[in-house]
């Protein structure tokens, strides 16, 4: 389990990241990840709704979801495979441009075999994020597996890279610029906004 740490003020480099990450990092081309406690906090709320039943709310953040619309324009594609159903992330999905939107499965790898079909990928070009027991077996098999920083300690030993940030706080963000960032297409998206160093 390596801890990350990047310096966004150089372009070039990816400090603190070890080789190993950077080398799979350099083969990705798909991100998956779950929802709750990655793309979200893990905090779920619930208001009345309009026929005064419980409507529920996620919370995403917003530089994850800019990550992501980088990693679209790179041609790298994303997903998630969560436990839960949520019209929030369906929404939240279509948004994002996801290529892949499984809900509902608690038991992920009969989802992550499909997609690898339909997405025509082998396990080293695909990015796993999680941050609890039932990510483990994706962890165990794709080429670049990730928790984030509030991950359950568990699954430290199974990961190749966490993030520093938290679920929900830029997790997300922190993978997309490492990939980014190996595959050295970080500085054409600087570039666009004027930020070239």
């Amino acid at each position: 389990m390596i801890r990350g740490h990047m310096n966004k003020t150089d372009s070039q480099a990816i400090l603190d990241v070890p080789k190993d990450v950077i080398e799979r990092a350099a083969k990705i081309k798909l991100l998956l990840m779950d929802v709750d406690g990655v793309l979200t906090d893990g905090t779920i709320f619930y208001v009345k709704g309009a026929e005064a039943e419980a409507t529920e709310f996620k919370g995403f953040n917003s530089q994850d979801g800019l990550g992501m619309h980088f990693l679209n324009s790179a041609g790298i594609k994303t997903g998630v495979i969560s436990g839960r159903e949520s019209p929030s992330v369906t929404k939240r999905a279509q948004i994002l441009k996801m290529s892949y939107v499984y809900q509902g499965h608690l038991e992920k790898m009969s989802i992550y075999e499909e997609i690898l079909g339909l997405a025509a990928v082998v396990d080293e070009e695909v990015a796993y994020v999680g941050d609890d027991f039932t990510d483990a077996p994706l962890m165990k098999r794709v080429g670049l597996a990730c928790a984030v920083a509030d991950a359950r300690p568990e699954l430290f030993s199974v990961v190749h890279f966490v993030t520093r940030a938290r679920g929900g706080k830029g997790a997300i963000r922190e993978i997309i610029e490492i990939i980014l960032k190996a595959q050295k297409k970080w500085d054409s998206i600087l570039s666009q906004y004027g930020l070239m160093l």
